[in-house]
């Protein structure tokens, strides 16, 4: 890593900030946004804590499994931010160990395995009481400037 954990951090904040300011999972901007506070660690990875509120149960007591996917995917994306990337999920894939638990804090943290512009594969996890609950792996396709994604897929008559 060539750059020190404070540039990464600070980069992740500005990127965040330019194209993502009013993320539902990572602003605070709205009373359902997730708030979510990504700090780069040492590695070079995120992580951010996240409290599990009653709002956002599914099942009686445990998190809703799209929430799950939603904090994941965050991880994922502000990984990229940190190291100066912005990219949209292309594919996502979820593996749930175990349910996590409504009122209790989680940590979730992402890391790039592979980098291959235009393709950035990252994975995640989320842990609660120090046990990994969940883990994705995710392929994001770089985001040029003004790109709001994929083309859309006509469907043939």
């Amino acid at each position: 890593m060539t750059q020190t954990v404070g540039q990464l951090q600070s980069c992740l904040e500005t990127i965040g900030k330019e194209v993502h300011p009013d993320c539902v999972s990572c602003s605070s901007a709205g009373p359902f946004s997730l708030g979510l506070n990504f700090l780069v660690r040492e590695d070079g990875g995120v992580e951010a804590e996240f409290p599990c509120r009653q709002m956002y149960q599914g099942y009686p007591g445990l998190l809703h499994g799209g929430v799950t996917c939603m904090l994941l995917d965050a991880a994922m994306t502000n990984r990229l931010f940190a190291h100066g990337k912005t990219g949209v999920t292309a594919r996502l894939i979820i593996r749930f160990s175990r349910p996590v638990v409504i009122g209790r804090s989680a940590a979730v943290r992402a890391w790039l395995r592979e980098n291959e512009p235009p393709l950035y594969v990252l994975e995640a996890e989320l842990a609660q009481d120090g046990r990994v609950l969940v883990r994705a792996a995710a392929k994001f396709i770089k985001r040029e400037e003004g790109d709001h994604g994929f083309e859309p897929i006509m469907e043939q008559p």
